[in-house]
């Protein structure tokens, strides 16, 4: 039986786990936003020196390179807090993870490979500002644009990870019919699901549950594509996901932005 923290397992059941994409307006209820004015996001805590460009080759590095160069790449993304996995010299899932989040907060063609374009932009990057700065010490912020989510640790900048969200589409279930949507609007953790979580929509791995009323989480998947792709929950790796969930205890404020609208400190 999965195990379920801080809840029991038939009120988990019952608060709709693994749904993860009913569309709110169809069913009658109103996205967790908020008119009050935006915070105002503070300029980075930290900075990060600038370095010389990597040396990458025109086609780019990717998956099964290895050397000093992808050690370097790695040392240069970790620094700036995007989660490469284990910092060393080899190219793996983690390590395209890691380059594609960065390409995502920095508007750049998200293929996943450290190409010449990533390495001029990796000299004097910075780590991205906060969404919500007075959020919380330790929150999560999802930035539905760019498709990333930022995780906050003693108020400073943690881990920035690549995610996928609702892809917006429409969708039938054995159990309903809804539109893929993330709504953007500021919540907390309600509880957590240790291993694989299975619902009408799929699985669902290590699921955090912001919304259980309708069964939105962020969980591991197994696809994690570079552009929104899910039925509403947000896509993390599944080596992230065993993480995550120590990092997201219960009541851990969560906000998910799309850049419009104002979200108030939970």
């Amino acid at each position: 039986m999965r195990a379920v923290r801080w809840v029991g397992v038939a009120a988990a059941l019952a608060l709709g786990s693994a749904a993860c994409g009913v569309n709110l307006l169809q069913q009658g209820a109103s996205p967790a936003t908020t008119t009050a004015p935006a915070t105002t996001a503070p300029p980075p805590s930290t900075t990060v020196a600038p370095e010389p460009p990597l040396a990458v080759p025109e086609a780019g590095l990717g998956e099964g390179d290895s050397g000093e160069v992808v050690a370097a790449l790695e040392r240069r993304l970790d620094a700036l807090h995007y989660d490469v996995g284990a910092v060393d010299d080899l190219f793996d899932a983690d390590t395209g993870q890691g380059v594609t989040a960065f390409q995502k907060v920095n508007d750049l063609p998200r293929t996943g490979r450290a190409t010449p374009d990533v390495a001029a932009r990796l000299t004097t990057a910075q780590p991205p500002a906060a969404i919500v700065g007075a959020g919380g010490a330790t929150r999560v912020e999802v930035d539905l644009p760019h498709q990333v989510l930022f995780l906050y640790q003693g108020g400073n900048l943690d881990r920035i990870l690549s995610i996928s969200t609702g892809s917006g589409e429409d969708y039938c279930s054995t159990e309903h019919c809804g539109t893929a949507l993330t709504p953007p609007g500021s919540y907390r953790v309600h509880y957590q699901v240790d291993g694989w979580d299975s619902g009408p929509l799929g699985d669902l791995y290590n699921p955090v549950y912001f919304d259980p009323e309708i069964g939105l989480a962020i969980h591991g998947a197994e696809e994690v594509p570079a552009d929104p792709a899910s039925h509403g929950c947000v896509r993390i790796s599944l080596a992230a996901a065993e993480w995550f969930p120590d990092k997201a205890p219960k009541g851990t404020p969560v906000y998910i932005s799309d850049g419009q609208t104002a979200l108030q400190p939970v």
